[in-house]
């Protein structure tokens, strides 16, 4: 194997002087960098990152966590990161906690422990016990979709996002409306949007009976369960749903399939997400659309801002949406 010193032998130049012209660091003259680097070309020689890492503390390693790995929401968000990191030779580490918060907190812990440079954190629970590990973590962490007082976050208007949704389906002539949400613990998806959707529904002078608010896990299965929950336990008539994400909804459009029911002529389905699975059902699903990819470059941006000891980065980044209105409103 080639190290660093028999580089210098070739060049005829000291181990210091190739150490400068790999690292770009230091004086180096033009006769003695291109003796070095032709020495480089010649034998294939590939610097030892982790030799690398020790001299500069850096691994140039991000740590990535994610609720799931394989929705589309993720993948768009971890797409967005990568264009931002690979463009400076950054890499990440992946890690997911299949929606257990409790794994939020160990993967923090390992992935410090691998010596990561910093983390980015799609969390899904904004609990003291989440944000006293964040705060005694050994390197910078960002947040992707919740806000925690004192940490960097990328978030959406989750509020009102859920409140231009409900506002559109009443102005469609829907007034029997139905929400099926998730965990309150998720500040984000579980609170902001069910309070966007309840706000609206109460300005409108809406009634919304017990059995019209149901809650799921993320998961199609938990969408489907809930628009059967709802549609057994009511006593009045429904004409639209709202699902806190396209997950959901997608199984809550399934069983009114199954019901022998016309979307959106007997009950109208809509969702958060853009997933692509929303575009090909029939019919199409209204949804609203987050630039996840957008995201994720954001968070990438903002952890190397705090890397690079950047003093003007801002606490919270929150961006927009986009309403995506298909046929089933």
């Amino acid at each position: 194997m080639i190290t660093i010193n028999d580089i210098a032998e070739q060049a005829g130049v000291s181990r210091t002087t190739v150490s400068r012209v790999i690292n770009n660091t230091g004086y180096v003259s033009e006769k003695a960098r291109k003796r070095v680097m032709d020495v480089i070309g010649e034998t294939g020689y590939v610097p030892s990152q982790h030799a690398k890492s020790l001299r500069t503390k850096k691994t140039k390693i991000i740590g990535v966590i994610l609720p799931k790995i394989s929705t589309d929401t993720s993948s768009r968000t971890v797409n967005g990161m990568t264009e931002v990191f690979e463009a400076i030779g950054y890499q990440i580490l992946l890690t997911s906690t299949n929606l257990d918060s409790e794994k939020e907190l160990e993967h923090l812990k390992l992935l410090q422990n691998r010596q990561v440079d910093g983390i980015i954190l799609i969390a899904t629970n904004t609990s003291q016990a989440l944000l006293d590990e964040i705060k005694a973590s050994k390197v910078p962490v960002v947040l992707v979709g919740q806000q925690m007082a004192g940490v960097p976050s990328v978030t959406f208007d989750d509020y009102a996002a859920a409140r231009h949704m409900t506002t559109l389906m009443i102005e469609k002539g829907h007034k029997h409306i139905g929400y099926i949400g998730v965990d309150e613990a998720d500040r984000s998806v579980g609170v902001l949007r069910k309070q966007g959707y309840l706000d609206v529904m109460t300005e409108h002078g809406l009634h919304i009976e017990d059995a019209w608010i149901q809650q799921g896990d993320f998961s199609i299965d938990s969408g489907y369960d809930a628009m059967k929950r709802m549609m057994h336990e009511s006593a009045g008539s429904l004409d639209g749903v709202f699902a806190a994400t396209d997950r959901m909804a997608l199984g809550a459009w399934r069983y009114i399939k199954q019901q022998g029911l016309s979307i959106p002529g007997d009950i109208a389905i809509v969702g958060i997400g853009s997933s692509e699975t929303s575009r090909f059902i029939d019919p199409a699903m209204t949804t609203i659309e987050y630039a996840h990819a957008q995201a994720g470059a954001a968070a990438a941006e903002i952890i190397l801002q705090i890397l690079e000891e950047d003093k003007e980065i801002s606490d919270k980044k929150v961006l927009d949406f986009t309403l995506v209105e298909r046929d089933s409103l």
